[in-house]
């Protein structure tokens, strides 16, 4: 019987992406410290430049704390119509080499190109020419993973960042998961990462000791999945039209509410924000989720699945100022609120849409 053919994946990352295209479009940023965002107290950085980061500045981060990591650090507020071009002309050059094209957010995406449309014979030679091409045609720089499934594509494409690319073969898998950290393993969090830890499961090789049962049992579902990829395993397809899984809007507040009108003036706003996407593209859902973010960075969050479709404006309203009530009375001002859908019944949407700011880029 012959052997499954293996199939070509790579994963392409965009280096440092919005702060590269303001280095890249303001020649007296380049070599200099960077971040997107705004220096304001309540300013979160949304991704940083690499000369940024060898002082410890990361996205997410909110922005005092990067000044004080970095006081030279220059920020620059974002234009995400200029990101999103750019990235519009990153995917036509895909487009190029493969139909199969999974974008996973404005910077990265996973193409298969088991059979590419260049009959390039390998798939390091395809990602070779899709980074020389991403240079030549916008002047940054990108990153790819090269490997025979999504999991190992997306762990070889930081092996070699910036402005690198990395192959992980069948015969390679093995050993290179066997000394990984379990915190390195795309899909395990810093939370589940702990809890690994706690039982003992340090390294891809203990993980790869431990019976599916015993993760089942202690992680639930994704114990299959820790299982799996713990032996380099994973049969997801490149998806090029994945279904959007939700709509979310988020602000950050100027001072710190605990105002109620002032909270739910705040809702009412993102909820407003979430239903103009929903009534443009016709897709409604029936999970309503708000998330509130205190001074103290805690964060909370509020569900509620209805029986049946949210179909209003008024309706989205009431459910998520119900949702936000629950956490009143407010002692500890609030600095964030965000307002989403989901479960939605539509044929064909792409992945998730942030119509607020990302909460982190790369």
């Amino acid at each position: 019987m012959r052997k499954p053919m293996l199939r070509k994946i790579i994963h392409i990352d965009m280096d440092a992406f919005y702060a590269s295209v303001e280095q890249r479009d303001n020649p007296a940023l380049r070599g200099r410290p960077v971040a997107v965002g705004r220096a304001a107290k309540r300013g979160v950085v949304l991704t940083a430049s690499y000369e940024a980061r060898k002082f410890g500045v990361r996205s997410a981060m909110p922005s005092t704390a990067a000044l004080r990591l970095c006081p030279e650090l220059i920020f620059v507020p974002p234009r995400f119509d200029v990101y999103r071009a750019v990235s519009e002309h990153v995917r036509r050059i895909f487009a190029n080499y493969t139909p199969f094209v999974e974008p996973l957010s404005l910077d990265e995406a996973y193409l298969d190109v088991t059979e590419n449309l260049r009959g390039i014979p390998t798939a390091s030679a395809t990602a070779k020419e899709i980074r020389a091409r991403i240079f030549s045609e916008t002047g940054l720089t990108s990153s790819a993973g090269i490997s025979y499934n999504k999991f190992l594509a997306k762990l070889a494409s930081d092996y070699r960042k910036p402005n690198g690319q990395f192959v992980i073969t069948p015969e390679m898998a093995p050993d290179f998961l066997a000394q990984l950290a379990v915190e390195k393993f795309h899909g395990i969090g810093p939370a589940t990462a702990n809890k690994m830890k706690a039982l003992g499961i340090h390294t891809g090789a203990d993980l790869r000791e431990i019976s599916l049962a015993f993760l089942q049992d202690h992680f639930g579902k994704a114990g299959a999945w820790y299982y799996a990829i713990a032996r380099g395993e994973d049969n997801r397809p490149v998806t090029p039209d994945r279904l959007r899984k939700s709509s979310s809007s988020e602000t950050t507040f100027s001072d710190d509410l605990t105002n109620p009108a002032e909270i739910e003036a705040g809702v009412k706003a993102m909820a407003d924000d979430v239903w103009a996407w929903c009534e443009k593209h016709q897709v409604f859902g029936r999970t309503v989720t708000v998330k509130i973010k205190y001074a103290d960075f805690r964060q909370a969050t509020r569900s509620r699945t209805l029986p049946a479709l949210v179909t209003s404006r008024e309706q989205l309203h009431e459910v998520s100022l119900s949702l936000v009530r629950s956490v009143y009375p407010v002692t500890l001002g609030i600095r964030l609120i965000g307002v989403g859908i989901s479960k939605f019944e539509a044929a064909s949407m792409p992945e998730q849409l942030e119509l607020g700011l990302p909460a982190a880029a790369r």
